[in-house]
């Protein structure tokens, strides 16, 4: 299988996705991290209105394999959750940067995503070129 990295998307070394929209960001996991789990059975994550602080565990995913926990790319606030995705948590697998993203947040400070990854540079610490 080739794994998509989308260039619109900014990338953590744990693996998290972020997707800017204005002042919101869609929160996910890379298509690659979702591959290496395996089969996904279970996500736990924030509720609405939650604060989530960049770096700190907002959440978990656990598939057959590991249970991970999920690491926030940024800081803010919880505006939306991926109810389907909950629901589904096998879901992931099809579609991580589309239908499978997980939650969305209103961003408390965009320099946040001064440290995150480029498209490129995720898949070259992933691929380990």
């Amino acid at each position: 299988m080739t794994i998509e990295y989308p260039e619109d998307i900014k990338y953590t070394d744990t693996h998290e996705y972020v997707r800017l929209d204005g002042e919101i960001a869609t929160v996910g996991v890379s298509a690659f991290a979702v591959e290496q789990l395996g089969d996904i059975v279970f996500l736990e994550l924030p509720s609405l209105n939650d604060a989530i602080e960049k770096g700190e565990s907002f959440g978990t995913i656990e598939s057959v394999k590991a249970v991970e926990d999920l690491k926030a790319p940024i800081s803010g606030t919880v505006v939306e959750c991926n109810d389907a995705v909950v629901e589904s948590p096998e879901q992931l697998a099809d579609d991580p940067y589309g239908e499978g993203w997980l939650i969305k947040v209103r961003i408390d400070e965009i320099n946040d995503l001064d440290d995150s990854l480029t498209a490129e540079e995720y898949r070259q610490l992933v691929e380990g070129e």
